[in-house]
């Protein structure tokens, strides 16, 4: 009986996969997912369904979106002047949850590039999605960013894609949830050393053992090259987030109890007790930053529609593997900056 249920639900994920290719190939929207989160794609040739992407979004025109596809031999049919180092980092991370940019090539399109001479470039590593990436054929691409309204949370399951941008995409690919849950690492070679633009599902320390050498950390949203999550305020949910340290988060939780905020606490380390249970709703999160990234979006998914006043989060360990996190809480937090 199980076999037969696992088969029956890969023969219609199968049949989802090929409908949502053809809406694709029709110049339609759609959103799938990927191993970091789900992203609102269209094919990279179709340039109305590309633009419509904005429109859904509410994203500036010049926000470059990431080109999506299957086969590390096709890099050269999108971009140009790939140096060795990129080469390398790819052929170590790819399928995965790592970005690179690289000056684009004549078959990338402006539109998607937010009018820049560079594109960013990935192949996820999900199987839905190298499936539906292959049965569009080579010279072809999806591009997307994150299926939800522009600055706010990304979605890590079907569920989280909101109704505002699922009743206006023909279809939602359901893959199950994203098995990393941060945005991808994006590391851009167009200068002669590597930067480091955005944190994210592959740590850097480890990029840099790759390379053998230091990658410049360049991820504020002053930068003269325009990535994806670089603008200060990114990543929110609805409910106001604050990020305090361990030592200052008690004080801020007695102000705002005494004017009867209801509130609740993601914290990591032993700062709680059981005794404080009553006072206010609390979560613990993974110490582990792999786990805690994994977990954040989807938790504050679910916290979000639990309509709190206020949600509070203990500042994660000041440590490089950590950074990823960090960039995604300061960012939520941009309204109320990080004490």
């Amino acid at each position: 009986m199980a076999i037969t249920a696992s088969i029956a639900k890969a023969e219609l994920l199968t049949e989802d996969i090929l409908k949502a290719a053809e809406l694709l190939q029709s110049g339609k929207n759609i959103v799938f997912p990927t191993e970091t989160v789900y992203g609102l794609g269209a094919d990279i040739t179709h340039s109305t369904a590309v633009n419509r992407i904005f429109e859904i979004k509410e994203r500036p025109a010049d926000h470059p979106l990431i080109v999506h596809f299957a086969d590390l031999e096709q890099i050269s049919y999108w971009a140009k002047n790939i140096s060795s180092q990129a080469r390398k980092l790819v052929e170590n991370f790819w399928p995965g949850p790592l970005t690179i940019i690289l000056p684009k090539s004549k078959h990338v399109p402006y539109c998607v590039t937010g009018g820049q001479d560079t594109v960013g470039l990935r192949i996820p590593d999900h199987p839905v999605a190298i499936s539906l990436l292959k049965i569009l054929g080579p010279q072809k691409a999806v591009v997307a960013p994150s299926a939800n309204r522009f600055g706010r949370l990304s979605p890590t399951s079907a569920a989280h894609v909101s109704e505002e941008i699922s009743s206006k995409v023909s279809m939602v690919l359901d893959g199950g949830p994203c098995k990393v849950g941060l945005e991808s690492t994006i590391i851009s070679f167009c200068d002669p050393k590597p930067r480091l633009l955005r944190p994210g599902g592959i740590p850097l320390n480890t990029i840099e053992e790759i390379l053998n050498q230091k990658v410049t950390v360049s991820i504020n949203h002053n930068n003269n090259l325009r990535a994806p999550g670089m603008i200060a305020s990114h990543y929110a949910p609805r409910t106001p987030l604050e990020v305090w340290s361990t030592e200052a988060l008690d004080h801020r939780i007695d102000e705002l109890l005494a004017q009867e905020h209801r509130i609740v606490i993601l914290f990591w380390s032993d700062v709680f007790n059981s005794g404080q249970q009553q006072r206010f709703k609390y979560l613990r999160m993974p110490s582990d930053p792999v786990d805690y990234g994994h977990h954040l979006y989807a938790k504050l998914h679910h916290l979000d529609n639990e309509r709190y006043d206020r949600l509070l989060i203990e500042m994660p360990p000041n440590l490089p593997d950590w950074l990823a996190v960090h960039d995604r809480l300061k960012r939520a937090s941009h309204h109320f900056s990080i004490r």
